[in-house]
């Protein structure tokens, strides 16, 4: 019994570590590419509205976001979605929808 115990922690502690590290590793990448000055505030509030509401995003703010690039762009998503005000909110269908988005702006520009 006392080594399902232990067991049972050691998972904890591995789960809540791989979190830690991953919210840890959002933050430097946002950070070493400058993701937070790349696009304009409007372009980031229609984006944003788009992949976590709903609505659709502009030719000009798909320019924007393609030249954020995709690191940023994956990691400023994954790092929203660590936010405690979003947590009723599916990640598999915010990601499938921030990859969407990606694709189709990426599709536009090219």
């Amino acid at each position: 019994m006392a080594s399902l115990n232990v067991y049972s922690v050691l998972v904890v502690l591995f789960l809540t570590c791989g979190a830690v590290m991953a919210t840890k590793e959002n933050y430097q990448i946002i950070k070493e590419n400058n993701c937070e000055t790349k696009m304009g505030l409007p372009c980031v509030l229609e984006a944003f509205t788009s992949i976590f509401n709903t609505g659709s995003i502009s030719n000009k703010c798909c320019g924007e976001l393609v030249v954020l690039g995709k690191v940023c762009h994956s990691a400023l998503v994954k790092r929203t979605l660590e936010n405690p005000i979003f947590k009723d909110l599916d990640p598999a269908t915010i990601i499938a929808k921030s990859i969407q988005r990606w694709n189709n702006c990426l599709a536009l520009i090219d």
